[in-house]
């Protein structure tokens, strides 16, 4: 037989045997894990299932703590009943029912050091000893706290933050929100209760500028239903910082109440502020109430150097301000520019609102009124008659009058434009073109001139037109063709 065939059957015998063994133990009901608190309580399940003619003879719960090392607690015999032979479970430790057949313990006063695995074993004939374990896991809620720790700005890295989740099972996870630039570090403790106490310390390099910055310290563990929360502040110390705040340049004389005030950054606050001035003493005008500079009045003694000076317990800070006393106030710069641009784009703006408006209300009432452009295309103009009916027709007394009488009146020189020129038709050869192209002569029947005339001017002779040349004239004007009558000559 060849080493690779004896393998093979090495092999598939141990199988068999760990399936057997399978089969075996499932008859030995028990729950494969269990989770409790310190002094708590817990209750281990045991059951034999299908017995069939297999006869049971003793129960016993063994307590493993670390692997191999098994100690009993507690014993069941049908006729000698139940044994608690382990002194660490005595008084802790009883049967729930009683029996062979469901040998369940009930353990009470449960600590950190109970965690382990459980034994159910039972012995049986023929077929010995089958078993099932069962593992029990002890949760320890940790005791979660965080603190920012102060430190003064400087440029080395240190610690600004702590968190820490104490005595936790299982252990617990840290972690940290921030905007803030800076690195973190962890640290595992086991204590000897198997619980397991995390530290995580948030490092940086401070500065004024992160003080009172937010840091947030989570802390994940299984018996938190939610992530622990700890809003932090960073805590920075710093020497002050220095400024004087409330001098316009406008120090005239005789002005009253100008103040000075000395501001200070600092952290700790501040504890001394002391005013002074460079040249010894402060002026009798000046009164001094903490961080104000109270100035009664000005006058010449105010023309100084004025000194602030702030401690705190990491040191100390000044500022100088050299006031300039002038004789009269500087006039007061007005800012009134941007407003009236304003009023005046608002004005502007208004208008072309209204403008719009009216237009638009103006439109509407000529379309409502039908004084808007035709929305159909008017048919074309008829022929009522030849120009020379028109020419030909009878005028009445009063028309003639008006049309022979002088235009006196200037008004009168303006006439219609919106109407067209006659169309006239030279059909008839019977008449003759209208004199002096129609218009009503200006010369009375005496042939006088008008009084606005001079007198000494001579006329030339009239001479009438000879017929027949009018007639070659209209004969040379097509049929249906029409002309524009002589300027009138005012």
């Amino acid at each position: 037989m060849s080493d690779f065939t004896m393998i093979n059957c090495c092999l598939i015998l141990g199988a068999y045997l760990l399936s057997s063994q399978a089969v075996w133990s499932q008859r030995v009901r028990v729950e494969y894990e269990v989770t409790s608190n310190p002094n708590g309580s817990v209750n281990l399940r045991c059951e034999f299932t299908d017995s069939g003619s297999t006869k049971l003879t003793q129960v016993s719960w063994m307590f493993e703590r670390v692997e191999g090392d098994r100690h009993n607690i507690a014993v069941f015999h049908p006729v000698y009943g139940a044994s608690f032979p382990n002194k660490d479970f005595v008084g802790r430790v009883k049967f729930t029912q009683g029996s062979l057949e469901n040998p369940s313990i009930r353990i009470d006063k449960l600590s950190m050091a109970d965690a382990g695995r459980y034994i159910c074993e039972y012995a049986t004939y023929p077929s010995g000893n089958e078993q099932g374990t069962t593992t029990l896991i002890m949760l320890a809620k940790p005791k979660n706290s965080a603190t920012a720790i102060p430190v003064q700005a400087g440029s080395s890295e240190v610690v600004v933050a702590r968190c820490e989740a104490a005595q936790g099972k299982p252990e617990a996870t840290i972690s940290w929100n921030t905007a803030i630039a800076g690195r973190y570090n962890h640290t595992s403790v086991p204590e000897t209760d198997g619980t397991v106490t995390v530290k995580s310390e948030y490092r940086m390099i401070p500065t004024p500028a992160e003080n009172g910055k937010e840091i947030t310290c989570l802390v994940n563990q299984r018996t938190q239903n939610e992530p622990k929360t700890f809003h932090l502040k960073l805590v920075v110390e710093y020497p002050p910082t220095v400024t004087i705040e409330g001098y316009d340049n406008n120090w005239y004389m005789g002005r009253t109440d100008a103040v000075l005030i000395c501001e200070a950054d600092a952290n700790p606050e501040p504890t001394n502020v002391t005013w002074t001035a460079a040249s010894g003493q402060l002026p009798p005008s000046v009164w001094v109430d903490q961080k104000r500079l109270l100035v009664k009045k000005v006058d010449e003694t105010v023309n100084t150097t004025f000194v602030c000076e702030v401690k705190n317990s990491l040191g100390s800070a000044k500022k100088e301000l050299s006031a300039t006393v002038i004789d009269q106030p500087l006039p007061k710069v007005t800012s009134a520019g941007p407003v009236i641009g304003g009023i005046i784009a608002a004005i502007m703006i208004l208008c072309l609102i209204g403008a719009g408006v009216a237009m638009y209300h103006k439109r509407r009432q000529r379309t409502e009124n039908g004084e808007g452009p035709p929305k159909h295309k008017p048919p074309p103009p008829m022929k009522s008659g030849s120009s020379t009916e028109m020419l030909n027709k009878p005028q009445d007394k009063a028309t003639a009058i008006t049309e022979t009488q002088p235009l006196s009146n200037p008004e009168t020189y303006y006439y219609e434009t919106n109407s067209g020129e006659p169309v006239t038709d030279l059909d008839d050869d019977n008449m003759g073109p209208p004199v002096n192209g129609g218009t009503p002569n200006v010369w009375d029947g005496s042939g006088n001139p008008p009084d606005n005339e001079s007198t000494n001017e001579t006329l030339p002779p009239y001479e009438p037109a000879d017929q027949n040349d009018i007639e070659a004239s209209h004969a040379n004007i097509a049929r249906g063709e029409s002309f524009m009558s002589q300027p009138m000559l005012v």
